[in-house]
Protein backbone atom coordinates (compact mmCIF):
# COMPACT_ATOMS: atom_id res chain seq x y z
CA UNK A 1 0.00 0.00 0.00
CA UNK A 2 1.03 3.84 -0.81
CA UNK A 3 2.08 5.94 1.82
CA UNK A 4 -0.16 8.68 2.19
CA UNK A 5 -0.37 12.13 3.72
CA UNK A 6 -2.77 13.89 2.17
CA UNK A 7 -6.96 13.31 2.44
CA UNK A 8 -8.82 14.67 -0.48
CA UNK A 9 -12.41 14.01 -1.54
CA UNK A 10 -13.80 15.77 -5.27
CA UNK A 11 -17.67 17.07 -5.78
CA UNK A 12 -18.74 17.06 -8.91
CA UNK A 13 -21.70 16.39 -10.66
CA UNK A 14 -20.04 15.09 -13.79
CA UNK A 15 -19.10 11.27 -13.61
CA UNK A 16 -16.08 11.89 -16.52
CA UNK A 17 -14.83 14.89 -14.57
CA UNK A 18 -14.87 12.97 -11.24
CA UNK A 19 -12.89 9.92 -13.45
CA UNK A 20 -10.62 12.42 -15.00
CA UNK A 21 -9.46 13.60 -11.18
CA UNK A 22 -9.51 10.12 -9.77
CA UNK A 23 -6.96 9.18 -12.54
CA UNK A 24 -4.81 12.01 -12.32
CA UNK A 25 -5.01 11.56 -8.77
CA UNK A 26 -3.82 7.95 -8.57
CA UNK A 27 -1.38 8.36 -11.77
CA UNK A 28 0.90 11.71 -10.34
CA UNK A 29 0.22 12.00 -6.87
CA UNK A 30 0.96 9.15 -4.65
CA UNK A 31 0.79 11.13 -1.38
CA UNK A 32 -2.97 11.62 -1.81
CA UNK A 33 -5.24 8.91 -0.82
CA UNK A 34 -9.25 10.10 -2.40
CA UNK A 35 -11.59 9.10 0.81
CA UNK A 36 -14.96 9.82 -1.03
CA UNK A 37 -16.89 11.54 -3.86
CA UNK A 38 -20.15 13.59 -4.18
CA UNK A 39 -22.01 14.83 -6.76
CA UNK A 40 -24.11 17.75 -5.50
CA UNK A 41 -24.82 19.81 -2.27
CA UNK A 42 -26.28 17.62 -0.18
CA UNK A 43 -24.27 14.41 -1.27
CA UNK A 44 -21.28 17.03 -0.76
CA UNK A 45 -22.46 17.80 2.82
CA UNK A 46 -23.44 14.37 3.52
CA UNK A 47 -19.45 12.94 2.77
CA UNK A 48 -17.90 15.80 4.39
CA UNK A 49 -19.65 16.28 7.48
CA UNK A 50 -18.48 13.65 9.40
CA UNK A 51 -14.87 12.42 8.23
CA UNK A 52 -11.45 15.18 8.00
CA UNK A 53 -10.39 15.90 4.82
CA UNK A 54 -6.74 18.04 4.14
CA UNK A 55 -8.45 19.42 0.91
CA UNK A 56 -11.72 19.01 -1.28
CA UNK A 57 -12.07 19.48 -5.57
CA UNK A 58 -15.38 21.34 -5.58
CA UNK A 59 -17.28 22.12 -8.72
CA UNK A 60 -18.81 25.47 -9.25
CA UNK A 61 -22.13 24.00 -10.75
CA UNK A 62 -23.59 21.30 -9.40
CA UNK A 63 -26.78 19.47 -9.95
CA UNK A 64 -28.62 20.43 -6.85
CA UNK A 65 -26.87 24.09 -6.51
CA UNK A 66 -23.34 25.53 -6.54
CA UNK A 67 -20.25 24.97 -4.67
CA UNK A 68 -20.51 28.57 -2.92
CA UNK A 69 -23.94 26.95 -1.34
CA UNK A 70 -22.06 23.55 -0.26
CA UNK A 71 -19.15 25.85 1.31
CA UNK A 72 -21.78 28.32 3.13
CA UNK A 73 -22.90 25.03 4.89
CA UNK A 74 -19.61 25.28 6.62
CA UNK A 75 -18.58 28.80 8.69
CA UNK A 76 -15.36 27.83 9.69
CA UNK A 77 -14.13 24.81 7.06
CA UNK A 78 -10.75 23.31 8.06
CA UNK A 79 -10.62 22.09 4.48
CA UNK A 80 -8.76 23.86 1.71
CA UNK A 81 -10.53 24.20 -1.51
CA UNK A 82 -9.68 23.84 -5.34
CA UNK A 83 -12.42 25.19 -7.37
CA UNK A 84 -13.07 23.42 -10.66
CA UNK A 85 -15.01 25.40 -13.23
CA UNK A 86 -16.07 26.10 -16.85
CA UNK A 87 -15.59 29.39 -17.93
CA UNK A 88 -17.10 31.58 -15.78
CA UNK A 89 -15.93 35.18 -15.86
CA UNK A 90 -17.30 36.36 -12.25
CA UNK A 91 -16.16 32.96 -10.60
CA UNK A 92 -12.85 33.28 -12.14
CA UNK A 93 -12.60 36.86 -11.64
CA UNK A 94 -13.34 36.45 -7.91
CA UNK A 95 -10.88 33.48 -7.37
CA UNK A 96 -7.97 36.05 -9.26
CA UNK A 97 -9.38 38.74 -6.47
CA UNK A 98 -8.85 36.42 -3.63
CA UNK A 99 -6.08 34.43 -4.58
CA UNK A 100 -8.23 31.06 -4.66
CA UNK A 101 -6.31 28.30 -6.58
CA UNK A 102 -9.26 27.01 -9.60
CA UNK A 103 -8.57 24.84 -12.51
CA UNK A 104 -10.41 25.48 -15.65
CA UNK A 105 -12.43 22.32 -18.02
CA UNK A 106 -10.76 20.75 -19.43
CA UNK A 107 -7.97 20.58 -16.58
CA UNK A 108 -4.75 21.21 -17.26
CA UNK A 109 -1.97 18.62 -15.83
CA UNK A 110 0.27 21.23 -15.00
CA UNK A 111 -1.69 23.30 -13.26
CA UNK A 112 -3.57 20.34 -11.64
CA UNK A 113 -0.32 19.64 -10.17
CA UNK A 114 0.82 23.17 -9.44
CA UNK A 115 -2.47 23.12 -7.40
CA UNK A 116 -2.43 19.89 -5.70
CA UNK A 117 1.47 20.89 -4.75
CA UNK A 118 0.14 23.77 -2.45
CA UNK A 119 -1.74 21.58 -0.37
CA UNK A 120 -0.44 21.13 3.04
CA UNK A 121 -2.02 18.71 5.84
CA UNK A 122 -1.99 21.55 8.22
CA UNK A 123 -4.82 24.44 7.26
CA UNK A 124 -3.20 27.96 6.35
CA UNK A 125 -4.33 30.61 8.28
CA UNK A 126 -5.71 33.06 5.72
CA UNK A 127 -7.64 30.57 3.70
CA UNK A 128 -10.50 30.67 5.66
CA UNK A 129 -10.30 34.83 4.93
CA UNK A 130 -10.28 33.89 1.69
CA UNK A 131 -13.21 31.69 1.55
CA UNK A 132 -15.50 34.40 3.47
CA UNK A 133 -14.81 36.97 0.99
CA UNK A 134 -15.38 34.77 -1.68
CA UNK A 135 -18.79 33.89 -0.33
CA UNK A 136 -19.15 37.74 0.42
CA UNK A 137 -18.46 38.80 -3.38
CA UNK A 138 -20.58 35.52 -4.25
CA UNK A 139 -23.70 36.68 -2.27
CA UNK A 140 -22.97 40.69 -3.06
CA UNK A 141 -21.82 40.62 -7.02
CA UNK A 142 -19.42 43.42 -5.91
CA UNK A 143 -15.02 43.38 -5.48
CA UNK A 144 -14.61 45.15 -2.54
CA UNK A 145 -11.54 43.32 -1.20
CA UNK A 146 -8.23 42.08 -2.87
CA UNK A 147 -5.92 39.60 -1.49
CA UNK A 148 -2.05 39.60 -2.24
CA UNK A 149 0.43 37.40 -1.97
CA UNK A 150 3.74 39.28 -0.80
CA UNK A 151 6.57 38.04 0.78
CA UNK A 152 5.43 39.00 3.60
CA UNK A 153 2.21 36.59 3.71
CA UNK A 154 -1.30 37.04 2.34
CA UNK A 155 -2.72 41.19 2.52
CA UNK A 156 -6.39 41.75 1.96
CA UNK A 157 -6.68 45.02 1.01
CA UNK A 158 -10.17 46.97 0.43
CA UNK A 159 -10.25 48.60 -2.99
CA UNK A 160 -11.83 51.93 -1.70
CA UNK A 161 -8.42 52.79 0.30
CA UNK A 162 -6.02 51.90 -2.93
CA UNK A 163 -4.53 54.98 -3.87
CA UNK A 164 -2.34 54.01 -6.84
CA UNK A 165 -0.24 51.19 -8.19
CA UNK A 166 3.35 51.56 -9.50
CA UNK A 167 5.03 49.33 -11.87
CA UNK A 168 8.79 47.88 -11.69
CA UNK A 169 8.85 45.93 -13.86
CA UNK A 170 7.28 42.06 -12.99
CA UNK A 171 6.53 43.78 -10.19
CA UNK A 172 3.84 45.96 -8.35
CA UNK A 173 3.72 47.95 -5.65
CA UNK A 174 0.12 48.80 -3.79
CA UNK A 175 0.33 52.60 -1.65
CA UNK A 176 -2.78 53.23 0.24
CA UNK A 177 -4.27 55.64 1.82
CA UNK A 178 -3.14 54.90 5.50
CA UNK A 179 0.52 55.02 4.00
CA UNK A 180 1.03 50.70 3.87
CA UNK A 181 3.04 49.78 1.13
CA UNK A 182 2.14 46.29 -0.82
CA UNK A 183 4.85 44.89 -3.05
CA UNK A 184 3.81 41.72 -5.33
CA UNK A 185 5.47 39.92 -8.28
CA UNK A 186 2.67 40.57 -10.63
CA UNK A 187 2.36 42.90 -13.60
CA UNK A 188 0.48 45.82 -13.58
CA UNK A 189 -1.73 44.48 -16.64
CA UNK A 190 -2.62 41.40 -14.48
CA UNK A 191 -4.38 44.68 -11.76
CA UNK A 192 -5.40 46.59 -14.66
CA UNK A 193 -7.97 43.98 -15.82
CA UNK A 194 -8.84 42.81 -12.38
CA UNK A 195 -9.89 46.16 -10.68
CA UNK A 196 -12.75 48.23 -11.91
CA UNK A 197 -12.42 50.70 -14.62
CA UNK A 198 -15.07 52.66 -13.01
CA UNK A 199 -12.96 53.51 -10.18
CA UNK A 200 -9.01 52.45 -11.57
CA UNK A 201 -7.28 54.49 -14.66
CA UNK A 202 -4.04 53.61 -15.93
CA UNK A 203 -2.69 57.17 -17.13
CA UNK A 204 0.49 55.84 -17.76
CA UNK A 205 2.36 52.67 -18.48
CA UNK A 206 3.88 52.33 -15.09
CA UNK A 207 0.92 53.67 -13.25
CA UNK A 208 -2.45 52.52 -12.05
CA UNK A 209 -4.56 55.27 -10.29
CA UNK A 210 -7.63 55.60 -8.07
CA UNK A 211 -10.00 58.03 -9.31
CA UNK A 212 -11.26 59.12 -5.91
CA UNK A 213 -7.76 60.24 -4.52
CA UNK A 214 -6.79 62.33 -7.53
CA UNK A 215 -6.04 65.87 -6.03
CA UNK A 216 -5.25 68.04 -8.92
CA UNK A 217 -4.58 67.65 -12.75
CA UNK A 218 -1.04 69.47 -13.55
CA UNK A 219 -0.65 71.11 -17.36
CA UNK A 220 3.12 71.24 -16.59
CA UNK A 221 5.65 68.93 -18.86
CA UNK A 222 3.01 67.15 -20.42
CA UNK A 223 0.66 66.31 -17.41
CA UNK A 224 0.18 64.73 -13.99
CA UNK A 225 -2.18 63.67 -11.57
CA UNK A 226 -1.73 65.14 -8.08
CA UNK A 227 -2.28 62.24 -6.23
CA UNK A 228 -3.04 62.19 -2.14
CA UNK A 229 -0.17 61.98 -0.28
CA UNK A 230 1.34 64.33 -3.02
CA UNK A 231 2.84 62.01 -5.47
CA UNK A 232 2.59 63.05 -8.92
CA UNK A 233 1.69 60.65 -12.17
CA UNK A 234 2.77 61.21 -15.75
CA UNK A 235 -0.43 60.86 -17.87
CA UNK A 236 0.81 59.97 -21.02
CA UNK A 237 -0.21 61.58 -24.66
CA UNK A 238 -2.29 58.96 -25.56
CA UNK A 239 -4.36 58.71 -22.08
CA UNK A 240 -4.69 62.43 -22.26
CA UNK A 241 -8.17 62.29 -24.16
CA UNK A 242 -9.48 59.09 -22.92
CA UNK A 243 -8.46 60.20 -19.17
CA UNK A 244 -10.31 63.74 -19.67
CA UNK A 245 -13.63 62.43 -20.79
CA UNK A 246 -13.72 60.28 -18.21
CA UNK A 247 -12.79 63.08 -15.25
CA UNK A 248 -15.51 65.04 -17.08
CA UNK A 249 -18.37 63.23 -16.36
CA UNK A 250 -16.87 61.95 -12.47
CA UNK A 251 -15.55 65.16 -11.13
CA UNK A 252 -15.56 67.92 -13.77
CA UNK A 253 -18.47 70.01 -14.33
Amino acid sequence: MKPTSLRLAIIDDEPQSRQTLRILLNDYCPQVEIVGEADGVLTGFKLLQPIAVDAIFLDIQLGDGTGFDLLNKFPNPSFQVIFITAFDDFAIKAFRYNAIDYLLKPIDIDEFLRAVNKITPARQPDHNEQLTNLLETNMTGKFEKIALSSSEGLHFLELKDIVRLESDTNYTTFYMVSGEKVTVAKTLKTFEELLPNDDFFRPHQSHIVNLTYIKKILREDGGYLLMNGNSKIPVSRSKKEHFLSMMKGRFLQ
